[in-house]
């Protein structure tokens, strides 16, 4: 086997115990992490967890203060105009030149990738046909909308085709439609070659996208997996109650935590409540545990007007996980490629 077959083989990402230290706080304490080519990985976390230090170093933009990684078969420190030849890092926030339109952005761009005037015409006109933007090309880019803002800030980081693509909040701020688009954008890029690694507060969006995710709090590794086995790890269903009244919500808080021995959480229905069933049983034992807290609403005068046991979502499996909420994370945009 060719050396450069042998690279061409190993995965995307390869780091071991990464450790990086400002003053005296550990942003990472013993990072392992393989990221197999061609894949969307999702890297989630609570605010502070240790993702943007992590991308900052895969990306070269931070040096490690201990362990070892490699990108597409290349050394973080001492290999980085190789990796930065063929990644790219898209941030949460558009980095494009409000003034310029948005086929300037991208032919401006190409010209500084080292493309040929007419190749990086041809880049941009192809790139914008691919992301749907070819009617907003002659606008300036300060008029646009936050998804087009989006759509063309991620055109923008694969001027040259990278092999690996840092994304960072891909749809923070963008409403459902928009949303929906980027999301095949993602599909897209990964089947075309390309390893996605994405970072999101939308844990919906990782269920989505993701075909392996890693869970990461105060510097380390708390869990990995797909996320239907994330999801398993955590619990055999979720149980949602909605009320009659809701008046007693509070008094029926108390009483399924009595019941439960558990957590109850306050959905955003004034109406609705869900507890997670955090010990995995057979259905037998689920409907027994369910029944039991439903009699006990009863007994209390609580009036129920639909009961549900559904699986646990991202969402849960993420707070059991780590004790927090997902929240936004932001990494410098920068497009590597240069």
């Amino acid at each position: 086997m060719s050396k450069n077959s042998a690279v061409g083989d190993r995965p995307a990402i390869e780091a071991y115990g990464l450790v990086k230290v400002y003053g005296e706080n550990r942003a990472l304490d013993g990072i392992d992490l393989t990221v197999r080519r061609g894949q969307v990985f999702g890297f989630l976390g609570p605010n502070g967890a240790g993702k943007t230090t992590t991308i900052r170093i895969l990306a070269t933009l931070t040096r490690p203060d201990g362990g070892t990684a490699r990108v597409l078969g290349h050394d973080v420190i001492g290999e980085r105009d190789a990796i930065r030849a063929r990644v790219a890092v898209t941030g949460q926030f558009a980095a494009l030149d409000e003034d310029l339109t948005g086929y300037e952005n991208l032919t401006v761009l190409g010209r500084l990738h080292g493309l040929s005037r007419a190749a990086g015409r041809q880049r941009a006109d192809d790139l914008l046909a691919a992301f749907d933007l070819t009617g907003a090309a002659g606008r300036p880019v300060g008029g646009y909308s936050g998804g087009t803002r989006r759509r063309l800030d991620i055109a923008a980081s694969l001027i040259v085709t990278p092999d690996l693509l840092f994304l960072d909040e891909p749809t923070t701020g963008l409403d459902p439609r928009s949303r929906t688009h980027v999301w095949e954008l993602v599909r897209q890029i990964a089947a075309a070659g390309t390893t996605v690694l994405l970072t999101t507060q939308y844990l919906e969006e990782a269920d989505q996208l993701a075909e392996q995710i890693v869970v990461i709090d105060r510097g380390r590794i708390v869990a990995e997996g797909t996320s239907a086995q994330l999801k398993s790890r955590v619990g055999s269903g979720t149980l949602h109650v909605r009320l009659l009244d809701g008046e007693q919500r509070p008094q029926a808080q108390q009483v399924l935590a009595g019941a439960l021995n558990g957590t109850v959480r306050l959905a955003a229905d004034p109406l609705a409540l869900s507890m997670l069933l955090a010990t995995p049983a057979a259905a037998t034992d689920v409907a027994r545990l369910v029944g039991h807290a439903m009699n006990r609403l009863a007994d209390a005068g609580i009036g129920v007007a639909e009961v549900a046991l559904g699986q646990p979502s991202l969402d849960e499996a993420f707070l059991a996980l780590t004790g927090h909420p997902a929240g936004p994370t932001t990494i410098d945009h920068q497009d590597v490629n240069a």
